[in-house]
């Protein structure tokens, strides 16, 4: 970020897969194109580098094709806000803002942590989150793992887990048997979907997976030393140094609900309505893969591409990818269908159970509180660090509030960079000071 003014013809927010193939399509017209992503390397979760076993070959390849191609990255850099076609931007101490002809939104998803009684003990992660650990070089070798949660990324993780010495002791999946077996018995339609959930199964052959299963309790004084789970209709305590355990995903719309796309869905699961060619209800915005509803790699990787091609003013060559994008997202609606979060995980929390982990809140006290802004000035419940997007879509999943209210900076920015916007800085920004 030596330089403090960037043009592009076409900005991409997010380097995962839908990021990466939005810069690659649009690259491939000649138009200018500019990548922004917090990572230190391009890839997005599903492609984050492992410090041992490097990134996917997919990954690999369109990091080449964009090198070739001169698309310069703004890594380890993070949107504050946005006015009219342009972004506000800091990388650490570093201010700097790029002006767009187009915008594609690829901002990905994060997990969606449902609080229950322990689960702010030390040892006690989301799975993406023990997941990108491992990637990043966290100890895991002869660590005693336990995966739990929702939804084919637990066997990625527990697969990613053993690789970097993890002794996995087993994997609780919420979702029943009977919802699991109709899902399995209905992947010859995605052949490559089929082969790789088998080779992953087969990498994990030795440890037990359980369906219909899911934790109750982290127990430990300082740390994590056991889990209380339901396992078959009956309770077992499993001792563990390390819990893993996620319920989905949650895309990430604060950038969108910024720029002022329209949204759909309702709860955590809010995500940026898109036409034909992943248009949003902006002018010359564009929004791919998670964003648009969570649907995984195959339709990042389309949506993603049919963005690019589009934010460059080519929709007869997105016009090719069609088909794909909807056969992935048939595959992501059947996906969601069977492993919807049943009602049991909603009551996991006790009154004394933490809900906000950056302002302390618990449960007990937001009870007496009406949902949304009441509740935030009566107990700072959303108010802390991560700007409510933990407790906010957990609550929402609770069915206690709504993911709304968003105020800038989209992720919280020291005064002195703010100050380095200088002239430019948007109405909405400043207000906040």
């Amino acid at each position: 970020m030596a330089d403090r003014r960037h043009h592009c013809d076409v900005a991409v927010v997010g380097a995962g897969p839908a990021g990466l193939s939005a810069a690659r399509a649009a690259a491939s017209h000649g138009a200018r194109v500019m990548l922004i992503d917090p990572q230190p390397v391009p890839g997005g979760q599903v492609w984050r580098n492992d410090v041992r076993h490097g990134a996917p070959g997919p990954a690999q390849a369109l990091r080449r094709e964009l090198a070739a191609a001169g698309v310069p990255m703004l890594m380890q850099s993070e949107v504050a806000g946005h006015a009219g076609k342009r972004l506000f931007v800091h990388s650490g101490q570093l201010a700097a803002s790029v002006d767009y002809g187009s915008l594609v939104l690829a901002t990905g998803a994060r997990e969606l942590l449902l609080p229950f009684p322990g689960w702010t003990l030390p040892g006690v992660t989301g799975a993406g989150g023990a997941q990108a650990l491992a990637k990043q070089g966290g100890p895991m070798r002869g660590k005693r793992v336990l995966v739990a949660g929702s939804g084919p990324l637990l066997l990625a993780v527990a697969d990613t887990l053993r690789r970097h010495g993890a002794r996995v002791l087993g994997i609780h999946e919420q979702a029943s048997l009977r919802a699991l077996s109709i899902f399995t018995a209905g992947l010859w339609r995605w052949p490559g979907k089929a082969v790789q959930a088998a080779r992953l199964r087969l990498s994990l052959s030795r440890v037990s997976y359980h369906a219909g299963s899911h934790v109750l309790r982290a127990l430990g004084d300082e740390r994590l030393r056991a889990v209380e789970l339901r396992i078959d209709g009956r309770t077992a305590t499993v001792e563990c140094d390390q819990l893993a355990c996620g319920f989905g995903l949650v895309p990430n719309i604060e950038l969108a609900q910024a720029v002022g796309c329209a949204l759909g869905g309702g709860g955590p699961h809010a995500h940026v309505l898109v036409d034909h060619w992943q248009g949003s209800s902006v002018e010359s915005v564009f929004a791919a893969g998670e964003a648009c509803g969570i649907g995984g790699l195959d339709c990042a990787v389309a949506e993603g591409a049919i963005a690019g091609h589009a934010a460059a003013g080519r929709r007869e060559a997105a016009r090719a990818l069609l088909p794909r994008r909807a056969h992935a997202r048939r595959f992501a609606m059947a996906l969601n269908r069977r492993f919807a979060l049943h009602d049991g995980l909603r009551a996991l929390a006790e009154p004394d159970t933490i809900v906000c982990r950056c302002e302390d809140v618990r449960l007990s006290a937001l009870s007496a509180c009406a949902p949304g802004r009441e509740a935030k000035l009566l107990t700072r419940c959303g108010m802390g660090a991560c700007q409510g997007r933990l407790c906010g879509s957990a609550l929402a999943e609770l069915g206690g509030t709504t993911r709304d209210g968003f105020r800038p900076p989209i992720f919280p920015v020291p005064l002195e960079v703010l100050a380095g916007f200088g002239g430019g800085l948007p109405t909405d920004l400043s207000q906040e000071l």
